[in-house]
């Protein structure tokens, strides 16, 4: 058993702990937090907590994770970008197409499958039988920097982290047509659409979901930017881009329809990684270069008439 533990900020007060326990990690849904505290692993000051508990702010809760259990996964050697490794955490360059862990529809031939092969017994077990080691995710059809944990230790911290915002992610993207502003931010809740549920929206019951972005380029009827996460919600920046009428170039779910000639799924690049090392506390931070297939998008515009 390992135990996680998260003090609640002041303005938490108020919120179902069920609700800011999913807000907390990525991998952890309601559900699975209703779960926990049904069983009892989730305490303040050693008491048990229920799952209608409204928070004070300013406590700390210890949530006490469940043994993984022996996965079932193979592992399978895919080619793999690494950008950074050591003992504790291990930092990746995905390529687009390639799925993070396995779901309906992929059930090998993914990241969590590649590092299998690459780190052998090394993986953190708290993302669970289907995701060792993931701390955070990214979209098939994107591509860049991605952190896995190699030990439990690990992810802990980088999961309090991506808690506090101290983790902090940087995207490029392509979008269509011209923003306005030169920066700005979108602070707008992010949950699932009420009309289809295989797609996030922004809907007033959503998880908050925050994006600062500013324009790097422009070209005509369309703007290169930088985004760079201070939630991590599921599509965020898709769904975010699409919230203020500018969809990302290629995005088929939340923008036009046609798939782009030249381009796999949606112009969108992890371009910067910045966290505290888990084990020596200092700062590292990483950056990997567009695709070719973005930087050939970019060639098209420069030299559009």
């Amino acid at each position: 058993m390992s135990v996680l533990t998260l003090p609640v900020p002041p303005e938490a007060a108020g919120q179902r702990v069920d609700a800011w326990l999913s807000s907390q990690r990525e991998e952890l849904t309601r559900s699975a937090a209703a779960r926990l505290l049904a069983e009892g692993r989730v305490t303040s000051e050693g008491k048990p907590l229920p799952k209608n508990y409204r928070l004070r702010g300013g406590e700390t809760l210890d949530v006490t994770l469940p043994e993984a259990e022996e996965t079932a996964l193979i592992a399978q050697d895919i080619p793999l970008d690494v950008i950074y490794e050591d003992g504790d955490v291990i930092v990746l360059n995905k390529p687009k197409g390639l799925v993070v862990h396995p779901a309906p529809g992929h059930a090998n031939g993914t990241l969590v499958n590649a590092l299998l092969h690459h780190c052998g017994d090394s993986l953190s077990g708290i993302g669970g039988e289907k995701r060792p080691g993931i701390v955070h995710r990214i979209d098939r059809d994107t591509s860049g920097l991605l952190i896995a944990a190699k030990n439990d230790f690990a992810h802990q911290r980088l999961s309090a982290q991506l808690s506090d915002h101290s983790l902090a992610r940087t995207y490029e993207c392509l979008v269509v047509g011209n923003l306005r502003e030169d920066s700005g931010t979108v602070d707008a809740p992010i949950g699932r659409d009420k009309r289809d549920r295989k797609k996030m929206a922004v809907v007033p019951d959503g998880r908050r979901a925050v994006t600062h972005w500013e324009v790097l380029a422009r070209y005509p009827g369309f703007t290169h930017v930088r985004c760079r996460l201070e939630t991590g919600r599921t599509h965020q920046i898709r769904v975010h881009m699409a919230y203020l009428g500018h969809p990302i170039l290629g995005d088929t779910v939340y923008g036009a329809k046609k798939p782009v000639p030249g381009l796999q799924g949606q112009c969108l690049h992890a371009v910067g990684l910045r966290f505290i090392h888990p084990r020596t506390g200092e700062t590292v931070e990483l950056t990997c270069p567009l695709p070719e297939e973005f930087r050939r998008q970019l060639r098209k515009l420069e030299t559009k008439p």
